[in-house]
C-alpha cells in the first residue's frame, strides 16, 4: 500500500469517528430536550392545579364570609386559611369538656350552615379533610391541656354526629364521617399579640378544613412561588 493511500484511509477513519461522535451528541442533544420540555409541560400540569385549589379555596373563604359576616354568633373566619374560631367559654366552662347548652345552640344554628358550603358539589371533590381543634392557654401542664384539648374537640365531634341537629340527616352524617376527625392541640398553637399570649384568644375551638393534596401544594408553591414555570 502506497502511503498516500495509508494517509488517505487514516482521515477517513477520523471522519468517520467525528461524524459518529456528531451524531452521538445530536441525538443527545435530541433527547434532552424532549426531557426537559416533558419536565416543562409537567410542571405547567402542576402549576395549573395549584392555581386551581387555590381558587377553590379562596372562593370557599368568600363563601364563608357571606354565609357569617351577618351571624350573631361569636366566631371570627381567618381570611387566608378559612379556619373558624370560636371562644372557650362558648362551648365550655373552664377546665371542663362537656358542652354547654349554648355551646349546642351554637352547633345546631352553625353546622348546617358550615357543612352546606363544604359539602357543597362545586366544592366537597376537593375538601380532604375537616377538622375540629381544641386549643388551650399556657397555664397548667401541657399534657393536660393535651388531654382536655382533645376531650373537648371529640365532644364537639360526638355532638355533630350523634345528635338531632335540624338539616342533617342520617345520610349527611354517615357521608360526613369519612371527611371529619377531632383534635387537641394543647397550648401548642397560642394566640400572641403585641408580643404577649393573649390566653383569651388561645382558649379556642376552630373549625378547619383540607383540600385533597395540599401537602403537594405547599411544596409546588415553594417551588413556583418565583413565577419561573408561565
Amino acid at each position: 500500500m502506497k502511503d498516500e493511500d495509508k494517509v488517505h484511509d487514516y482521515w477517513q477513519s477520523y471522519s468517520d469517528l467525528m461524524a459518529a461522535l456528531l451524531l452521538m451528541f445530536a441525538l443527545l442533544i435530541v433527547i434532552m430536550i424532549y426531557k426537559y420540555a416533558g419536565i416543562a409541560a409537567e410542571l405547567s400540569l402542576q402549576k395549573a392545579k395549584v392555581d386551581d385549589l387555590i381558587g377553590v379555596r379562596a372562593r370557599i373563604i368568600d363563601q364563608l364570609f357571606k354565609e357569617f359576616s351577618n351571624s350573631d354568633m361569636t366566631l371570627s373566619i381567618d381570611p387566608q386559611t378559612g379556619a373558624i374560631s370560636f371562644s372557650e367559654g362558648v362551648f365550655f366552662d373552664k377546665d371542663k369538656f362537656e358542652l354547654k347548652e349554648e355551646g349546642k345552640r351554637y352547633l345546631n344554628e352553625f353546622i348546617p350552615r358550615y357543612l352546606s358550603i363544604l359539602m357543597d358539589p362545586r366544592f366537597k371533590k376537593y375538601i380532604s379533610q375537616i377538622i375540629v381543634e381544641g386549643h388551650t392557654d399556657d397555664t397548667g401542664d401541657y399534657m393536660y391541656n393535651l388531654e382536655l384539648s382533645q376531650k373537648r374537640a371529640f365532644e364537639v365531634v360526638r355532638y355533630i354526629l350523634q345528635s338531632n341537629i335540624k338539616g342533617i340527616d342520617s345520610k349527611t352524617k354517615a357521608d360526613l364521617m369519612s371527611y371529619i376527625t377531632a383534635n387537641g392541640r394543647s397550648y401548642s398553637q397560642l394566640i400572641i399579640e403585641n408580643g404577649k399570649v393573649n390566653r383569651q384568644k388561645s382558649r379556642r375551638v376552630e373549625f378547619k378544613f383540607r383540600l385533597k393534596e395540599e401537602e403537594m401544594i405547599m411544596e409546588m408553591q415553594k417551588i413556583l412561588g418565583k413565577g419561573s414555570v408561565k
